[in-house]
């Protein structure tokens, strides 16, 4: 027979409810008690890594919003957003950023760096390559890129081949600033897949930096591990795209030739370079590295979501798509539109800069507050009190869809909200939060939005896209970007003669 030995009831349970009572007293006693919000997440940040591991946080934040209201640590307060991420209020990025970056690296990255004296720096000494002067230089990488996309859809039209235009929207973006970066495409476009792995690379290192970056203390030990096992080779392909480009320059430089950098317009890591060599203290060969592989592994993305989500917005709304196409038509019967399509040309057209803005509002490509740490003596915010050390913030999903500043019909697509009395749209920009706010706000900004300028009438005047099963759908896949697939449509070339 076996003898079965219970341990005493008593002493367990009394330990299990000094626990509880423990928890219950922190939780009670802490003064962000009352702040309302989802049961589980006043005890662990399991919560949060669940809804990041599931891909449905931009969702779920919006709908906590309207159970709860406006004051939770995901705040959506207009005033609070001018503290959260105004220049000089203390308030540093949230550790989570940390896990974008790599722990081994010495040189510090724009996008995970979170000392705000050494984000400045790093600003400034990249920042020539994206002045408006240098944009306007850059517009020709983005017409090479232009023609071939021409190309391609041309072939699509002649064959009637249904296409995954969310992918060939990245592909394009991915080109351009490759184009942009370095002066030479990838091929994404010639090739129509995931040339090196490249796309999928990037989509898997997101996954880690989202979920490692809720617990950012891991980040440093798990980091090696990741790398070592995962085999990511995009990311090792980028890095040395990127290097074999910046070596190449730099042997024409040596070479002797006072002409060796000055062939055609200047790409940015040529302007970089002739930063370098009028000042080197100013920037040196890892940092142009670095800036250089930033550029392309996180310079499409932005931009793809936001074309496939114009596209989408169009076609779902045929009366917005015939207001756009009446636009164009007219600047083309004025000869007010070159072919390709001008920047400067683009940004004199009031509706289709109003469709652009009303698609990254109700599309932002980013899913996951903004977070940043309340400073030394807390911070008063939306009516509540958080101490030092608090992490806040807004999500862009959640600010768009604020109806006092917005508007009732948040959820429609309405580019005329931007055309309306310029007070409120005063009001409604100050809380526009596609690329961030303030001191860390998106570099890359005005680069996305001329590629958008151009190509959306370049597109729209010589081609039609109609979507499978005649509705457009997609299918979202929410990490840090909320990144659409699956917009399958056929190309037709258009023939401005016909009913829209």
């Amino acid at each position: 027979m076996i003898e079965i030995h219970s341990m005493p009831l008593l002493p367990i349970l009394c330990g299990l409810t000094g626990i509880c009572l423990v928890a219950l007293y922190k939780i009670i006693s802490h003064p962000l008690f009352c702040i309302p919000g989802p049961f589980l997440a006043r005890f662990t940040r399991l919560w949060l890594f669940w809804e990041a591991l599931i891909s449905r946080f931009p969702f779920t934040n919006v709908k906590l919003h309207e159970k709860y209201a406006p004051n939770e640590y995901s705040i959506d307060d207009p005033a609070s957003a001018k503290i959260i991420y105004g220049s000089g209020k203390g308030f540093i990025k949230s550790p989570w950023y940390e896990a974008s970056g790599s722990p081994l690296s010495l040189v510090p990255g724009l996008f995970f760096e979170r000392d705000p004296t050494l984000h400045a720096g790093i600003r400034r000494k990249v920042a020539s390559g994206y002045t408006m002067t240098s944009l306007v230089q850059m517009e020709t990488f983005v017409d090479d890129c232009s023609v071939i996309l021409h190309q391609r859809f041309s072939e699509f039209a002649d064959s009637g081949t249904t296409i995954d235009l969310c992918r060939w929207m990245q592909c394009y973006a991915f080109d351009v600033i490759g184009n942009i970066t370095v002066g030479e495409r990838f091929g994404f476009l010639e090739q129509g897949e995931d040339v090196q792995s490249v796309m999928a690379s990037i989509d898997e290192f997101t996954k880690y930096a989202v979920r490692v970056g809720i617990y950012a203390q891991w980040h440093k030990i798990i980091f090696p591990l990741y790398m070592r096992f995962k085999k990511l080779p995009g990311l090792i392909n980028v890095r040395m795209f990127a290097h074999s480009k910046l070596e190449n320059r730099y042997a024409k430089l040596l070479s002797g030739d006072p002409k060796a950098d000055e062939s055609g317009p200047a790409d940015f890591i040529t302007k970089l370079i002739r930063v370098q060599a009028a000042d080197p203290s100013k920037i040196n060969k890892d940092e142009i590295a670095s800036a250089c592989t930033t550029n392309i592994g996180a310079g499409s993305d932005t931009t793809s979501i936001s074309l496939s989500a114009v596209f989408f917005f169009l076609y779902t709304y045929p009366d917005t798509l015939g207001r756009l196409r009446n636009e164009i038509n007219e600047r083309i019967d004025q000869g007010l539109l070159s072919d390709p399509v001008k920047y400067g040309e683009s940004t004199r057209m009031p509706y289709l800069q109003a469709v652009i803005k009303e698609a990254l509002r109700l599309h932002p490509a980013t899913g996951l507050i903004l977070g940043r740490v309340v400073p030394k003596g807390g911070q008063n915010l939306a009516g509540q009190y958080f101490p030092e050390g608090t992490i806040v913030g807004i999500n862009s999903w959640v600010a768009h869809h604020n109806t006092d500043i917005f508007g009732s019909d948040v959820d429609v697509f309405r580019p005329e909200r931007w055309l309306e009395e310029s007070e409120i749209v005063r009001k409604r920009e100050s809380y526009f939060m596609t690329f961030g706010m303030g001191s860390r706000m998106c570099i890359g900004k005005n680069i996305s939005l001329m590629e958008m300028s151009k190509a959306i009438p370049q597109i729209l005047r010589n081609f039609d896209l109609v979507p499978e099963n005649g509705t457009p759908s997609w299918e979202l896949d929410n990490v840090w970007f909320v990144k659409p697939r699956h917009f399958r449509c056929r190309i037709q070339k258009y023939n401005r003669n016909q009913t829209v």
